[in-house]
């Protein structure tokens, strides 16, 4: 049984869950076929698998369409303010260590307005799990580009085609030292559960992509590789210290050529022990990000781990230093604290 790194929790009795347990009573309110259907079912289904009691996890949201998840998961939430979400977390798992913090924004939300809060949670390494639904447009806001959406991107906003160059969420989460760093497609379910349960379990900042489909706004920006037809030959899956293969037929790979990435065929003068294999644990993240780097059509669409790695969490440190403070000044007095140094009446 997982207890998410939580003293708390161990030897304490924990009710058998289910995923219905996580289902609230209120009514989804998306838009039918929305992949966010897709990423609420399977935290859901992960939830009960974490061996935490129900009460000890918090979900909190920006402004977007991703960030109406609280209601619509049984436990407690908290709906922030358009890209603040990662602040308030970061007070919940400063003040509260033993809950299981969970934050859920979109690529607007957490790459535009809340572009600061999104680098400094990640850099401090606050133990939480940070879920950033990426469909490269505004959707609550009715088809704006945002700041993924690709170069030349035609929307509402941009109707003669985005000047802007898309930022790489990645890249962003692994320059700022994520110590977890994984990517997943709503439509491939089976991997989406498997990378959200490894986020859940590690200590210290997870932060997960899901390529997520705006069937209204931004159909089909994934089809291309995201559907089954295709993503056996035009994606592939990071594990850990596995070789980098991919293919129908498993006969292709990466190859790392002098300080270039490179797609090979086996069979042709390239074999399996010429290829890259994956450490997801490796210190450096140079090469992580060489892989968060990879796109459709010059190489496959990496999915899964890039990175984990241990690191002490902002949230332990912190209580390190309020230990040491009690243990040499003893406890604090907050009415002393108020009536200290100068102060004045008003009558």
């Amino acid at each position: 049984m997982s207890d998410n790194g939580n003293p708390s929790n161990q030897g304490t009795p924990v009710l058998e869950l289910k995923r219905q347990d996580f289902v609230s009573d209120q009514e989804v309110r998306w838009c039918p076929g929305c992949g966010d259907y897709s990423i609420l079912a399977q935290t859901q289904k992960t939830l009960p698998e974490l061996g935490i009691p129900r009460e000890k996890f918090v979900f909190v949201s920006g402004i977007g369409c991703s960030s109406r998840f609280p209601y619509y998961v049984n436990t407690y939430g908290f709906h922030g303010i358009h890209g603040r979400a990662p602040a308030i977390a970061t007070g919940i798992k400063a003040s509260r260590p033993e809950l299981s913090v969970w934050v859920i924004s979109g690529d607007g939300d957490s790459l535009s307005i809340g572009g600061n809060h999104f680098m400094h949670v990640i850099r401090r390494n606050v133990d939480i799990n940070l879920i950033l639904f990426n469909n490269r447009i505004y959707g609550l806001t009715k088809g704006q580009y945002s700041p993924t959406s690709e170069f030349g991107k035609k929307t509402k906003s941009t109707p003669q085609g985005s000047i802007d160059y898309p930022i790489n969420p990645l890249c962003v989460a692994l320059a700022n030292e994520a110590t977890f760093v994984a990517r997943s497609i709503d439509v491939d379910v089976k991997h989406l559960a498997a990378v959200l349960t490894q986020a859940a379990k590690h200590k210290g900042i997870s932060f997960v992509e899901v390529f997520q489909n705006c069937n209204i706004f931004n159909d089909g920006a994934f089809k291309h590789f995201s559907e089954r037809e295709f993503r056996e030959d035009r994606t592939i899956n990071l594990e850990h210290g596995k070789p980098l293969i991919f293919g129908k037929d498993r006969n292709k790979g990466i190859r790392l050529k002098e300080l270039s990435l490179e797609v090979v065929e086996l069979g042709k003068g390239v074999t399996e022990a010429d290829l890259l294999v994956h450490d997801a644990q490796a210190p450096d993240p140079s090469l992580a990000f060489m892989l968060a780097r990879m796109d459709y059509p010059d190489f496959p669409v990496p999915v899964g781990v890039f990175r984990s790695v241990g690191k002490p969490t902002y949230d332990e440190l912190l209580e390190a230093q309020v230990q040491d403070s009690i243990s040499r000044m003893g406890p604090g007095n907050l009415e002393k604290l108020l009536n200290s140094g100068d102060t004045w009446v008003v009558e």
